[in-house]
C-alpha cells in the first residue's frame, strides 16, 4: 500500500495516470554538498572554495544527478526547516567570475583537487558533472571511487580528500559547523559564538532570526559548496490517508 522514497522518477507519469494510486513529491531535510577540506591549501583562502562554487551549476546537477527532482540550496539548511533564508544567490553560478577569483587568489590553472566519491548514484554521477564544470574554470578533480569504510576513515576521520560529495541527511545539523575537528576543518570563533546563542535562545521569533545569520555566515565563507535538497517520491495507495508529504527525518516508520 505505502512506498515512500520510490526510485520512480522516470516512470512518474505513469503512476500519476492511475487512479489506484497517489504519488507525493516532498521536500527532505537533507543536503547534498561538495564538502571542502576548509584548512588544505589552497583550500583555506575562500576566494577558491567560493570560485569552486561558482562554478558549478546547480540546475545542472539536479537533472544530471536527481531526475530534476531537488530544489537548489545555497547553504546548509533547506526550504521547510524553521528560519530558513533562500541565499542561493550567495556564490551562484558564474564560472567568469570563478576563473578571476582563483586569479585572484594567485592559483595557477591548471588547479588540481582530489575528489572523493562515495558509492551512491549521487556522488558517482554527480561527481563526473561536477568535474565537468570544474575543469571549464582550471580545476582538474581527480575522480577516486571509494566504498563506504573507506570514506568514513580517509575521508571523515583521516581528513584525506581536497573535495567529497555528500549528502547529509540529518535535521537541524547546523551545529556542525561548531563542531572542533569536524571533518570539513572549520574554525571560525564567529561561527561557535553565534551556535551558543542560538543554543541558549528559547523564543522561535530570535531563533529563527539567527539561524538565518548563521545560514548567512556558512554560505558566506563558503565552507562547502551546497548544491540541493533532495526532494523524495511517494507511490501510495489512493484509499490511504495521513501520510507525510515533507519528511522531516530520513526514516520510515
Amino acid at each position: 500500500d505505502l512506498f515512500p522514497r520510490a526510485s520512480a522518477a522516470k516512470s512518474l507519469g505513469q503512476f500519476k495516470a492511475d487512479k489506484r494510486f497517489q504519488v507525493l513529491v516532498g521536500g527532505s531535510r537533507a543536503k547534498t554538498i561538495v564538502a571542502i577540506n576548509n584548512k588544505k591549501k589552497p583550500l583555506d583562502d575562500v576566494r577558491v572554495r567560493r570560485a569552486i562554487a561558482m562554478a558549478i551549476d546547480r540546475k545542472q546537477v539536479i537533472d544530471g544527478v536527481a531526475d530534476g527532482f531537488g530544489t537548489p540550496i545555497g547553504s546548509f539548511y533547506v526550504p521547510g526547516a524553521p528560519g530558513y533564508v533562500d541565499l542561493t544567490s550567495v556564490n551562484a553560478y558564474n564560472p567568469d567570475r570563478a576563473r578571476a577569483l582563483l586569479k585572484e587568489a594567485g592559483i595557477t590553472t591548471p588547479l588540481e583537487l582530489s575528489l572523493k566519491l562515495p558509492p551512491p548514484p549521487y556522488a558517482r554521477q554527480g561527481g563526473e558533472v561536477i568535474a565537468a564544470m570544474l575543469a571549464k574554470v582550471g580545476i582538474v578533480a581527480k575522480q577516486e571511487n571509494v566504498e563506504w569504510a573507506q570514506w568514513l576513515s580517509g575521508v571523515y576521520g583521516q581528513k584525506a580528500y581536497d573535495l567529497t560529495i555528500i549528502s547529509h541527511v540529518e535535521p537541524l545539523d547546523m551545529g556542525n559547523f561548531a563542531r572542533p575537528g569536524y571533518y570539513w576543518n572549520y574554525d571560525s570563533p564567529k561561527f561557535n559564538a553565534l551556535w551558543a546563542q542560538i543554543n541558549a535562545t528559547a523564543d522561535p521569533v530570535l531563533r529563527n532570526k539567527l539561524m538565518a545569520d548563521a545560514q548567512r555566515l556558512v554560505a558566506d565563507d563558503a565552507v562547502a559548496a551546497y548544491l540541493y535538497q533532495p526532494t523524495w517520491i511517494t507511490v501510495a495507495n489512493a484509499r490511504l490517508k495521513g501520510l507525510w508529504k515533507d519528511v522531516p527525518l530520513f526514516a520510515n516508520d
